[in-house]
């Protein structure tokens, strides 16, 4: 059952996240779609791996959000 609630809360996440994305700069935009796919990311391969979601989706989203600031900073 918890696994799909979860699997409710991402697709829910990856269908209306994008719409909030529109009066955005590059770099906002880069921040905020590198943060969540990061902690997606994260969560995954830290639930693969046998340790921490919590912890994988954190340590995700704060790479996730830096590399997408980045790079949409440099799109501008």
């Amino acid at each position: 059952m918890k696994r799909i609630i979860t699997l409710c809360i991402i697709g829910l996440t990856l269908s209306v996240g994008p719409m909030a994305c529109t009066n955005m700069t590059k770099t906002q935009q880069g921040v905020v779609s590198g943060g969540a796919l990061g902690a997606l990311g994260g969560a995954g391969i830290a639930a693969i791996a046998g340790g921490s979601g919590t912890v994988g989706a954190l340590i995700g989203a704060g790479a996730g959000a830096i590399a997408g600031g980045v790079i949409g900073y440099n799109e501008e």
